[in-house]
């Protein structure tokens, strides 16, 4: 890759999301998710998911619109994301 910096861009997605609390990893590749908001319950992660984006307790499940499912650790994810009342 070139010495020159990339271009920068800027988020204005909306997206659904829930801070990960605990997270259970299966034998068979699955995982149940337990999320720090309340009134949520324990939720399953097919196991392409949590291959692919490697889940840990802190950070968020992130749908965008459309139904793409992707995972940000903490610190980017409350970066980048204001909770809108």
């Amino acid at each position: 890759m070139s010495q020159a910096e990339m271009p920068k861009y800027q988020c204005h997605k909306k997206v659904w999301a829930l801070k990960i609390e605990k997270i259970v990893f299966n034998s068979d590749g699955t995982a149940v998710v337990t999320p720090s908001e309340k009134g949520f319950g324990e939720f399953d992660l097919e196991s392409d998911y949590v291959a692919k984006h490697v889940p840990q307790a802190g950070g968020y499940y992130v749908q965008y619109e459309g139904g793409y499912e992707s995972y940000s650790p903490a610190d980017a994810f409350e970066s980048g994301y204001s909770l809108i009342k």
